[in-house]
């Protein structure tokens, strides 16, 4: 092969990793809303008014984009939470039940401190959120690095365990006893001290504190994983345990400890859609959907979405909170079901789900360039296949937010 061809091969495999790089994800999206207005069509919809109703429901003055910022902050917590257990290379899918026990954790706090100011409540109750969730987390995380139970199926199974906690507690302990409550038909607590309440940062919005804690703590926790020595620990840890170990890291403790951080983000998630909703009371329907909509299912997606970077995971939840508080808008416009918005989301992880395995194929195609075969042939046979990239290794995601800085 001439010298001309190996550099248009090498020019064309440099092009394509950067396309991947900075253009796959949003036009992953781009393709998913293709497909959807398919959907649509099929289902005798305009999907023009639709997504017109959409974007004007999600991001049409400052109290759609209040509700859209307020929908995206404990999606944002829960994908920051999956971007630290992913760099240990765990798998925190218990972000539902770490929502409800972040939330009764914070509820149950400002029941029992009802008249302590808001300078002191407010950060305590947050902080029992994080608490809740950590201990949540810390359980599946412990179960794996030191039985090595599958963290998949503990931290699914605790989700159900969360329920029933959360069910118990809300229709027995702190179930609303006033005189205007429901006597436990609905289980929810009374209404919270107002001292607990986050406060409002844009009137005539629902614009409150919270958005902005999510945002101090995703830069935080950007930080805490790129620039200090506990990153860099579970960094090691997720790449690879028996080389981590071997230079002497506590690699056993770095994966219950990162599942503990992921869990107390999650928590904090739950504080949030509890002080910082409009009834200001912790309320269910006797599911985990009731009390969290899903956003510990939702919050892997954005993660997913934002290539499990903290910073990056800002622009994506805010545009899955527009997408999912515009859903309403959408619905009612054309009339197609609730679920459509589901699909979409189904849709954006199966198209950042094959990036990844193109992204694998143009960094292995990198490692051997088209004119190698032109080298003087070895003693040794050649391997099969090339070496394995790092992070690829059992299952990993972390390969997918192997671009660490934006």
């Amino acid at each position: 092969m001439s010298r001309a061809s190996v550099a248009l091969a090498g020019a064309w495999q440099d092009r394509r990793r950067f396309l991947l790089s900075w253009f796959a994800l949003p036009m992953s999206l781009v393709v998913a809303l293709a497909l959807g207005a398919v959907m649509m069509l099929a289902l005798g919809a305009n999907p023009i008014s639709g997504y017109n109703a959409l974007i004007v429901g999600a991001f049409d003055g400052s109290y759609a984009l209040g509700a859209t910022a307020v929908k995206a902050a404990p999606l944002l917590l829960v994908a920051v939470g999956i971007c630290v257990a992913f760099r240990a290379n765990v798998f925190n899918i218990g972000g539902e039940g770490q929502l409800a026990m972040g939330g009764l954790a914070s509820s149950a706090t400002a029941i029992a401190l009802p008249h302590l100011p808001s300078v002191v409540l407010i950060p305590l109750v947050l902080l029992a959120g994080a608490a809740g969730g950590a201990l949540w987390g810390a359980i599946p995380g412990a179960f794996k690095a030191y039985f090595n139970v599958n963290e998949i199926l503990s931290t699914i199974m605790l989700n159900l365990v969360a329920v029933q906690v959360m069910n118990w507690l809300l229709a027995g302990p702190m179930v609303d006893k006033t005189q205007n409550s429901t006597y436990g038909l609905i289980p929810e607590t009374e209404l919270l001290p107002r001292s607990s309440w986050l406060p409002i940062i844009v009137p005539n919005t629902q614009l409150h504190l919270g958005v902005l804690i999510a945002v101090i703590v995703a830069v935080g926790v950007w930080v805490l994983i790129y620039r200090t020595s506990f990153g860099f620990r579970v960094q090691a840890v997720g790449l690879s345990r028996d080389a981590s170990r071997y230079s002497g890291m506590p690699v056993k403790r770095t994966m219950t400890v990162a599942m503990a951080v992921s869990g107390a983000l999650c928590g904090l998630g739950g504080a949030l859609l509890v002080f910082g909703s409009i009834s200001h009371r912790m309320v269910t329907d006797g599911s985990l959907t009731g009390f969290t909509g899903s956003d510990g299912f939702n919050g892997i997606v954005v993660a997913l979405f934002g290539a499990l970077n903290p910073l990056w995971a800002i622009v994506s939840a805010f545009l899955f909170g527009g997408l999912l508080v515009g859903g309403d808008a959408l619905q009612v416009a054309t009339g197609v079901p609730a679920d459509m918005v589901t699909a979409l989301e189904g849709l954006v992880v199966i198209f950042v789900v094959s990036l990844e395995y193109m992204r694998r194929r143009s960094r292995a195609t990198a490692v051997a360039p088209s004119g190698r075969s032109k080298a003087p042939p070895s003693k040794a046979p050649p391997p099969e296949s090339p070496p394995p990239e790092a992070g690829a290794g059992d299952g990993s995601l972390v390969a997918a937010g192997e671009r660490a800085d934006p």
